[in-house]
């Protein structure tokens, strides 16, 4: 029997951190906004259309962020905000379908094949996604609807911000040919300047290649290369995507040398991880500090206990106890994070059967 064609969306916020600042404080809107770091340093986290204009991306320095736009303004996070308009949006999505993969805060993909409305149009549901979305956070998104992951997540990003494209069976393979090969999912930006120098500009000239070919280039993934190339995706919306860490850090305006300060950072990163792990249900057993210092040297420490926890005042108390062991750092400290590993899902305890807790 023929499978039916899958029909999948892809929703992508636009600009989101930013996009939340610029909702929560009016006069913000329509100015370049920078979430994260300062004029002086640090990294940009998200960054506003108008800002995007100046060449200010996320993972810019700050610093150089600020020399493109002068009139930037900076603000801090707030990843708890953040935290829970995204479980707003989702909570949108579920009422659609139970085959959600978030990707991240801001996107997910989504495969309405079966739907718990009884939709055949998959466009319909992604245009009605949208208007709640807007209705009920007052933010905008950008969706892409076809029928696998790969032409869905290329199809969100062509029409940005607050875009809507489909691409249908019998236009895929004309879209991925015309596709500058740094614009393919999947491809970064070292894969596509090796690829370049083979002559290997669009999705035309990645389809001239054989798989042997590019598997000799690029090892197994050039299998997956081959076959995007030729619109083929056959990946499954993964519900349940397995984290393998949850984490949080911070870069300082001013280094930090006095220990009572490390620990006021710490203690937010800590309530920070908490919140996630919360909102993934998750538990873990491993804690791992991140230090890097004034000249960029990093330093990290981890801890491993037999038995579980998810507070924010147990990660606090190993993170502090990581801070003095060997000893506190000697050098000031330009960044700090907190990470924790040899995680547990809520839906594996209860599979198992077991639910073991530490609390310090």
């Amino acid at each position: 029997m023929e499978q039916p064609i899958r029909k999948i969306i892809h929703i992508d916020m636009d600009a989101f951190f930013a996009s939340v600042e610029q909702r929560d404080n009016p006069e913000l809107r329509g100015k370049p906004v920078a979430v994260g770091g300062s004029k002086a340093r640090g990294v940009v986290a998200a960054a506003s259309y108008e800002a995007r204009k100046y060449g200010v991306h996320s993972a810019l320095a700050s610093k150089i962020a600020a020399q493109r736009c002068p009139q930037l303004i900076f603000v801090k996070a707030r990843f708890d905000v953040y935290s829970a308009v995204s479980r707003q949006i989702r909570e949108i999505f579920y009422s659609y379908t139970d085959l959600v993969e978030p990707l991240s805060l801001d996107e997910a993909y989504l495969d309405v094949t079966e739907n718990k409305i009884g939709m055949p149009s998959a466009s319909i549901i992604a245009k009605e996604i949208k208007q709640r979305i807007l209705k009920e956070t007052g933010l905008t998104a950008s969706a892409g609807v076809s029928f696998n992951k790969f032409l869905a997540k290329i199809a969100s990003d062509m029409d940005k911000p607050n875009g809507f494209t489909l691409i249908t069976p019998d236009k895929a393979e004309e879209v991925v040919a015309g596709l500058e090969i740094e614009k393919f999912h999947g491809i970064g930006k070292v894969t596509a300047a090796k690829m370049q120098s083979m002559g290997i500009l669009t999705g035309a000239d990645l389809r001239q290649r054989t798989e042997e070919e590019l598997v000799r280039h690029f090892g197994k993934v050039g299998r997956y290369y081959f076959r995007v190339a030729r619109a083929q995706d056959e990946r499954e919306v993964q519900p349940h995507r397995i984290r393998k860490s949850i984490g949080s850090e911070r870069t300082f305006d001013t280094d930090l040398t006095e220990e009572d300060d490390m620990l006021e950072r710490l203690l937010h990163l800590s309530e920070e991880v908490a919140q996630d792990m919360a909102r993934l249900q998750a538990t873990a057993k491993t804690v791992t500090l991140k230090i890097k210092y004034f000249d960029f040297t990093l330093n990290t420490r981890s801890k491993t206990y037999l038995s579980e926890f998810s507070s924010a005042d147990a990660i606090y108390t190993i993170a502090r106890e990581l801070l003095r062991l060997p000893q506190l750092p000697p050098y000031p400290v330009r960044l700090l994070g907190i990470s924790v590993s040899s995680l547990t899902y809520q839906h594996d305890r209860l599979r198992e059967g077991y639910q073991l807790t530490l609390e310090l």
